[in-house]
Order: C-alpha cells, then structure tokens, then sequence
C-alpha cells in the first residue's frame, strides 16, 4: 500500500526524537544522573586503592580495603562517607531512658560507681594548707569561664561533644601516633560521622568521645581523625574506660586526656543542668601552668616544671561555701551548687579556670556568661594526698 508524503514526513520525525532520547540517555548514564548509576570521580577526590581496584570488565569494583591501604588515604576524603556537620538537637531526657547519637540524653545513667571519685561530694572535705598560695598563683582575679554553650567558634561547636551508640555498633581499627604505648588498643565503636571537638579545624585537641550505653563501656580518643570515612581512625591517644568500675589508669599512663582521666563523666551536659536541675558529679577544668606531678584520682601530669606551689594534675577545688549564688539565672545556680558540692577537678593544660561541657544548641549563652563574676578567689583547693612527684 502507498504511503502518503506526510506520514513519510511523520516517520522522520519520530525516528529523530527516539535518536535524541537515546543520546540523552546515554549522556545522563555517563554522568550518573540516573537513579541507581554513578561514575567513579576523579583520583583526586577519590581514595587511593590501588592494591584492591579490581576490574570485572562490566563496572568498576573496589573490594575492602585492607589497614594499611587505609592509613595511606586522606583524612575526610572518602566521597561515599561524607562527615555530616549538621547541626543537630538532643531529644529531651526522659527518665530511664538512654537515647542514641551525639549528645544524646542518658536518662540517669550511672556513670562509674556512685563512690568513684567524681561522684564523691567534697563540700565537707578539709582544705588544703597550700589553698591560698596556689589559687593566689593561678589568679585569683581571673573569671571563670564556661567553655561551651550553643554557639560557633571559629566554625566549631563550643565544647567537647559525645556520641552514644548500642552494643552492635561495628568496631573500626585505631592507629595510634604518639602515646600508642600508654593507650587500649582498638578497635573502637566510632560512627563515621561522631563528632569531634572543634572539627573541622585541624588543630586543638580533637577530642572524640563515644559511649556504649549497652556495655557501659567509654572510649574517648585525643587528636581524633577519621580515615577514609571513618572505616579506621587516627588518634594521638586513646582509653577504654568500664563505666561500672573504679579502675584507674596504670600509675604514669595517660589517657585521652592529660591527667590520665575519663574527660565524659566532668562535663556539664544541657540533660542535668536545665532538665534534671542537678549535676551529681565533679566537672572537669583548665589551667595555663600545671605542675610535673599529679594527686588522685589522676595518673599522669603535663609538665616539666618542679615548682611546688604550681597546681598538680587531678587538683580539686570547690567554690567556697559562703559565696552567695542567689543573684544568678537558674541555670548559672545549677553549675554553682555542684561547684560547692563536687567542685572541679584539673584535667588538662589550658586556659585558667575553664569549665568543660557539651555543646548544645539549646543552651542559654547569656546565662552561662553570667558565671563570669566568679573569680579564681572564690575557690578553695581541696586537701590533696598522695602527690605523684617525677
């Protein structure tokens, strides 16, 4: 049967469409904006793993990497394990109840035993005879300082932040650089994306604390990056602590922290402050010159200096009993009565009279800069037994 001029004019047309569609097609495929596809990205972003690129002749395949291969890679550079710095907000503490994630409420957890050192009140502890000679060589007119809240510094959350996660979280491998001897080898429960104190800076301590509320184990980790997406991490020191334990680090051990101390049970977290109303235990503090000894509940010091009015590492100080905290916002008088009652215990080289805590967007900055009006003066050093003297 003949066909017409148009229908032939027809037929053209489609056959040019359905070229055109296929060559989208086949342009969007190569591109990987298809669900489902995507190319390998340049060498330059992508990890270098050489040893374990297998070609099967239909797609690329990288198979598992092995340590070493992934020590060799990048920090922060593994393009299918992005770090998610979003922001993120704590679900609200409810009794019992131990959440997951950074930051996550503990619902009461008990964290070390309640006759651990930092559960211990001090509030009718003897002062030290040396009290007044050390604080008046801190400082006694320098502020105390809340060294957290809910704003940025310098990109970073303010504070040192933490991350609770399950008995089945997957363990990953540690290389340790620096104190490997004096660290709990790995492997640890790290997510990839745990947060890290002051990331995405380089610099600072890098602490990165990780609690398995399932186990009641802690892991805390100092000068922390993860490896290729966080499948192995990086870290200058690390410690596993049994939060059902009195257990010390062995005499002249570090930790993930200079005192040779857990850094997560002295922080001031938004949980006990402004939901529960109460921090039932010591919080962990700064200070610019430390001495070359240590006292309990410490391990270790940071120091080369002798001098002996210089504070040592594990010093406790409360704020004396007299001092009038009524004035203050509710939540500034939550810190300040646990200050009284458990104190502050010193922890690490820093700036002078820094109290830690966790970052949280829901803290009230204004009311934590309230604690500014408390000097340096108005503490007191507990009696110290036991002086570590190298």
């Amino acid at each position: 049967m003949a066909r017409s001029p148009l229908t032939k004019h027809l037929d053209i047309l489609l056959m040019g469409l359905f070229t055109l569609g296929c060559m989208v097609l086949f342009v969007a495929n190569e591109k990987g904006w298809l669900p489902g596809t995507r190319r390998a990205q340049a060498t330059t972003s992508l990890p270098k793993v050489p040893s374990n690129h297998v070609n099967s002749g239909a797609e690329d395949v990288i198979e598992p990497p092995t340590a070493t291969d992934l020590l060799t890679q990048s920090d922060n550079e593994d393009a299918d394990h992005p770090r998610n710095l979003d922001r993120h907000v704590p679900p609200a503490s409810r009794p019992n109840v131990v959440a997951l994630g950074p930051n996550a409420p503990l619902g009461g957890l008990q964290i070390f035993p309640r006759d651990n050192p930092w559960n211990q009140p001090v509030d009718q502890a003897p002062t030290d005879p040396m009290s007044d000679l050390i604080i008046r060589g801190i400082g006694p007119d320098k502020k105390l300082f809340c060294d957290f809240g809910a704003g940025f510094w310098n990109g970073a959350e303010i504070g040192i932040p933490y991350h609770v996660v399950s008995g089945d979280q997957p363990k990953v491998p540690i290389s340790f650089t620096a104190y490997g001897d004096q660290s709990d080898p790995g492997p640890y429960p790290i997510p990839p994306n745990a947060p890290i104190e002051g990331d995405p800076n380089p610099d600072g301590d890098r602490h990165c604390i990780v609690l398995d509320k399932d186990n009641m184990k802690l892991y805390e980790l100092f000068r922390a990056f993860p490896v290729a997406g966080g499948k192995m991490w990086r870290a200058e020191s690390g410690a596993i602590f049994d939060l059902t334990s009195n257990a010390r680090r062995p005499e002249g051990w570090t930790s993930a922290d200079a005192a040779g101390l857990a850094i997560f049970p002295g922080l001031a977290r938004y949980e006990e402050v402004v939901e529960l109303k109460e921090i039932p235990h010591a919080l962990r503090f700064t200070l610019q010159k430390t001495r070359r000894a240590y006292v309990y509940p410490a391990s270790h010091h940071a120091s080369r200096d002798t001098n002996a009015l210089l504070p040592p590492m594990g010093m406790r100080v409360r704020l004396k009993a007299d001092y009038d905290i009524s004035q203050f916002p509710p939540d500034a008088q939550v810190i300040l009565r646990c200050l009284k009652k458990y104190g502050m215990i010193l922890a690490d080289n820093g700036s002078d009279w820094y109290i830690n805590g966790a970052p949280d967007p829901r803290w009230n900055d204004t009311a934590l800069r309230t604690l500014r009006e408390v000097k340096g003066g108005d503490f007191e050093v507990i009696e110290m037994q036991g002086l570590v003297v190298d």
